[in-house]
């Protein structure tokens, strides 16, 4: 049998096909980054997040880091 691979797609933030259908999560957590996000778009604190979830507030500032990375690559142009 093959042993799933973890991935760190970002620092504190790995895929593993194994855990939530390979969706990137916190390092060592089940945590789902989306989760994390949408927490703090309705407006819960760096903190208030960290204690939900059972985190550090620098894994969700990880998040955070993770999340403009990838906007910032990201092409949207008006047509």
């Amino acid at each position: 049998m093959a042993q799933a691979r973890v991935k760190e797609i970002a620092p504190g933030i790995v895929v593993d096909p194994a855990v939530r259908f390979g969706k990137p999560v916190i390092k060592g957590t089940r945590v789902p980054i989306t989760v994390i996000l949408e927490q703090l778009a309705l407006g819960a604190t760096v903190q208030e997040v960290a204690d939900e979830y059972g985190v550090q507030p620098e894994d969700v500032l990880a998040v955070l880091r993770y999340a403009h990375e990838v906007i910032s690559n990201e092409e949207v142009r008006a047509v």
